[in-house]
């Protein structure tokens, strides 16, 4: 299984490494191929009041500093061309915001890296037409055919977060994560797929007591891993706290995901 966690956004380098100690079970777990989450940036935030994060210099600098006293490889949004060259010294796998999948100034640049790349799902695409942002960086890389095996040779994997239809909340297809699987390997995004955009006076609400079972529903149709932000307490993050998981609540489900899983 690949796990993608931690924070929705780097809050202090304090908080950061307390997140990242409590996750380093699941770097130590042979089944589990771990990345360690956290943006520098959330660029596509609903109000300029709302936090963004430390900027990407500093944002960076706490990274690297959690890949070296860890081991974690990292995985972190990018959100213009501009960035991807610096993101990359540092991460292993550059995430495409959801926003942002039809990109393609951002998405060339993400293929031209060495890093794995995965791109979430737009909120107003169907699963069919992700095949085109993953076509974009399977041709970057010289493979012109839109496969599950040759997305996985290429790093290359599609993300699961929900469909909106403006009524300030998101809807899974689980639907999506088969017709997706199709041509690529898929990570299904528990946390952003119970987000309530807007819901909180201009903020992002949600309620992350559905993410188990959407998680667990994920892992029964079968996908390639799983991206859930965590925090050691959601109601005083920064970001998105009303979708993360508490770490205890993290823990509990991913027993539950791989007993699905053995079946």
């Amino acid at each position: 299984m690949k796990l993608l966690a931690g924070p929705c956004v780097i809050e202090s380098e304090e908080n950061i490494f307390k997140i990242a100690r409590e996750l380093e079970k699941y770097n130590n777990d042979e089944t589990i191929d771990f990345y360690f989450k956290a943006s520098f940036d959330k660029a596509n935030r609903t109000s300029l009041e709302s936090f963004r994060g430390l900027g990407i210099d500093e944002g960076l600098r706490i990274l690297q500093k959690v890949k070296d006293d860890f081991g974690y490889k990292i995985v972190t949004d990018v959100h213009e061309s501009i960035q991807v060259e610096q993101v990359a010294a540092v991460v292993d796998m550059l995430q495409i915001p959801a926003f942002l999948c039809r990109q393609t100034d951002l998405l060339v640049a993400c293929a031209k890296t060495s890093c794995e790349v995965n791109i979430k799902k737009g909120q107003f695409l169907s699963a069919d037409a992700m095949k085109y942002p993953l076509l974009k960086i399977l041709q970057t890389r010289g493979c012109s055919e839109p496969t599950y095996e040759n997305a996985q040779k290429h790093g290359v994997y599609l993300c699961e977060r929900g469909n909106s239809f403006g009524y300030g909340n998101m809807v899974v297809d689980m639907r999506n994560l088969v017709i997706m699987r199709e041509f690529a390997p898929v990570i299904f995004d528990a946390t952003h797929s119970v987000q309530m955009p807007t819901a909180q006076d201009g903020k992002t609400g949600g309620d992350s007591s559905m993410v188990p079972h959407l998680a667990k529903a994920a892992a029964a149709i079968g996908v390639d891993g799983f991206f859930f932000e965590t925090h050691f307490d959601p109601s005083v993050a920064l970001s998105d706290g009303p979708n993360m998981l508490k770490l205890n609540d993290l823990e509990n489900l991913i027993q539950k995901i791989k007993l699905i899983e053995s079946i």
